[in-house]
């Protein structure tokens, strides 16, 4: 791994003082000469570190996110060049990869369908419509790095800021491959189509090639070897797309309990067992944020609305979302400690469904704040009711 050696404080420097050229001026055509020899040998550990003290610099976050792909061309030479531990067979790693190769696959496979004639006779419209769903799926691979990888990176590898970059990205994935799949059943102008490919082609091809030479190397080095396995297990449970592999293992069970061990809920008691089955079968999902931002609980539900992993508690909560919308986190945040407010709610559209979102202060008897909870809830037949039923059907 000696291509991952640390730098030491003056390349680092130096670096760093090129990726603000870059940043600020979109090129350092004149000051190439200047960085050319440093630029031959930059590791992935540099690239993580320059790119997340650009996030704690006044530089706006929409500037270096708009030029992170030419700051990367600069270091792609040398990051290609890269060799790294790759992971055995049945790793965590190996199944993102495997991932990566087949919406690659897929990714061509609609090139060629967009450069035919008559893209909307009926057996061409069907294999598009086909394909884009595909690839449409290829969003569980970054729901598992968001929900699985990212939290532990977090925990080992300090400069991991970079990832909410990555974590931008992925959503101009999910924005662009809705808007094409929109444009594709309006039968709009193929002028129309193509653009929109080529920002969806070259979202994802980029992304894989930073996971694989940046983050995926990284994370080898950082995470311990005794942790992967439970990444793994969590990614099983969340689902591969494209691959099928077999279990890492058994289902996680519930935990037992002994008749003292009941909890006192001041309204009964109830045996831990009990209370996880009353939360698990409530048709909401629930997450608890304590005091600290911390993540401390989610509801693992069969079909919940929002993914969850065992990988995020204990995790700020500021960190599990999007640069972009981690402003409005902060906001409900400080309105619940200051005590100007005690809910906050929101619904939109998620595949088909209308989902209603709702968060609630908790405090204690004397008022101290101690968390909140996101209450998420498909109420999409909730909201199709009408008239009354007062009688039993099950039909």
């Amino acid at each position: 791994m000696s291509e991952l050696i640390r730098s030491n404080t003056n390349r680092l420097e130096e670096l760093y003082a090129c990726a603000q050229i870059v940043v600020k001026k979109g090129s350092i055509k004149e000051e190439y000469q200047t960085y050319q020899d440093l630029l031959r040998s930059v590791t992935p550990w540099e690239t993580m570190h320059i790119l997340d003290r650009l996030l704690q610099s006044d530089i706006p976050f929409e500037t270096i996110k708009a030029q992170t792909g030419k700051l990367l061309n600069l270091f792609h030479d040398s990051l290609k060049k890269i060799k790294w531990e790759k992971p055995e067979p049945d790793h965590f790693l190996s199944g993102l990869m495997l991932e990566n190769e087949a919406v690659r696959a897929l990714l061509n496979q609609l090139k060629v369908e967009l450069k035919q004639k008559a893209l909307y006779d009926s057996e061409r419209k069907n294999r598009v419509s086909t394909l884009l769903k595909s690839i449409g799926l290829y969003e569980s691979h970054y729901i598992k790095k968001e929900n699985i990888l990212f939290p532990l990176l977090e925990q080992t590898f300090p400069a991991y800021r970079c990832l909410q970059l990555m974590w931008s990205f992925h959503d101009d994935f999910r924005r662009s491959i809705k808007r094409l799949q929109q444009l594709v059943r309006e039968e709009a102008p193929i002028e129309q189509i193509y653009p929109e490919f080529g920002r969806l082609y070259f979202v994802v091809l980029p992304i894989i090639f930073r996971e694989e030479s940046i983050v995926f190397p990284i994370a080898m080095q950082s995470i311990p070897p005794a942790a992967w396995q439970e990444l793994r297990l969590q990614a099983d449970e969340l689902g591969w797309v494209y691959i099928k592999r077999p279990m890492a293992s058994t289902l996680r069970s519930l935990p037992t309990a002994q008749t003292n061990d009941r909890v006192n809920l001041g309204s009964g008691n109830l045996l831990p067992e009990q209370i996880i089955l009353m939360l698990e079968h409530l048709p909401v999902d629930i997450t608890y944020v304590d005091e600290n931002d911390r993540v401390c609980y989610f509801s693992a539900t069969p079909d919940r609305i929002f993914p969850r992993t065992h990988a995020i508690i204990g995790r700020l909560v500021q960190n599990c979302h999007p640069k972009e919308s981690v402003h409005q986190v902060e906001a409900i945040l400080d309105a619940f400690k200051s005590g100007t407010r005690k809910t906050a709610e929101f619904w939109i559209q998620l595949r088909g469904r209308f989902i209603h979102i709702r968060y609630f202060a908790l405090t204690s008897d004397n008022g101290t704040y101690r968390g909140c909870i996101e209450v998420s809830q498909d109420v999409t037949n909730i909201r199709a009711l009408h008239g009354e039923q007062r009688l039993l059907n099950w039909k």
